[in-house]
């Protein structure tokens, strides 16, 4: 079987034909270029940039799915944001296309605490070596991380670190008290259907952090905002933290101000869902 064959078969099931990549590309405003560990980190950033992690659409019961043609209308054609899975299964059908050897994985959230296997990641294959993409992690991660023991590069501000012990990767972020293990994944592979019920769980399920309450994220050099509910906080790498109420009045213009931007019967029905 010939290489071009064998990728058309493993990528088949993700049905990456369903991206257009220049509308992605234009999307986020990068150029087509080859595949390369810089390209990589050059893409990386200008997604997290650019595309908002967002939860809108789960708030409000109304969740499309995660079709590959759904995703990319959702995220390239309205110009929406999503949350992990939705980013992931976008990246990396856009990285394939460039030619990027990627797998698809799953990390447990909150290892240390016992947490849940519903996080999507990506290892991509570069000249440089594998690399973890993680495009879909509540905007935190900006740039991809050497999948090297120890690997730590700098977020904007907030060291991130990747260790291996026994077949799992734990990635952490340094902070007060020392590194703090955000997800944990090993190299099982996954299909379709393993993040269909993932997201079945996130986007349902009365304990889902998704569920019940809204969830913007948006992060950029040293400054992190995240909308919580009703509450925006604004964090500086320095330390700072800022924390201001949004009423329901203010709700609009807050999303805009996170590059959420919903139409007015969207809007109306997100205040009256959060009450």
């Amino acid at each position: 079987m010939s290489t071009r064959t064998q990728h058309a078969t493993a990528t088949d099931e993700w049905n990456i034909a369903a991206v257009d990549v220049d509308a992605y590309l234009e999307r986020i405003g990068r150029p087509r270029t080859e595949p390369s560990a810089e390209t990589l980190r050059s893409l990386h950033e200008a997604h997290v940039r650019t595309i908002p992690f967002e939860n809108v659409d789960v708030v409000l019961g109304e969740h499309p799915g995660l079709e590959t043609g759904v995703v990319t209308d959702k995220l390239i054609g309205r110009r929406r944001g999503g949350y992990c899975y939705e980013h992931a299964l976008l990246f990396a059908a856009v990285l394939e296309h460039l030619g990027f050897s990627v797998r698809r994985r799953m990390a447990r959230v909150q290892p240390h605490r016992a947490g849940p296997r519903t996080h999507m990641v990506l290892i991509v294959r570069t000249d440089a070596g594998d690399h973890l993409a993680d495009v879909g992690f509540g905007a935190g991660v900006l740039h991809p991380m050497p999948l090297e023991h120890g690997a730590v590069v700098d977020q904007t501000g907030w060291p991130h670190r990747l260790t291996h012990h026994e077949g799992v990767w734990t990635l952490s972020k340094y902070g007060e008290n020392g590194w703090e293990a955000l997800h944990a994944f090993d190299d099982t592979p996954q299909h379709p259907v393993d993040y269909e019920v993932a997201h079945h769980y996130t986007a349902t399920h009365p304990n889902s952090p998704f569920t019940g309450k809204l969830v913007v994220m948006r992060i950029g050099h040293g400054v992190s905002r995240r909308l919580v509910g009703d509450e925006l906080t604004v964090e500086h790498a320095d330390g700072r933290v800022e924390r201001t109420p949004v009423p329901p009045e203010r709700l609009g213009d807050t999303l805009r101000d996170l590059d959420v931007v919903l139409d007015d019967a969207e809007l109306e029905r997100l205040r009256a869902r959060l009450g």
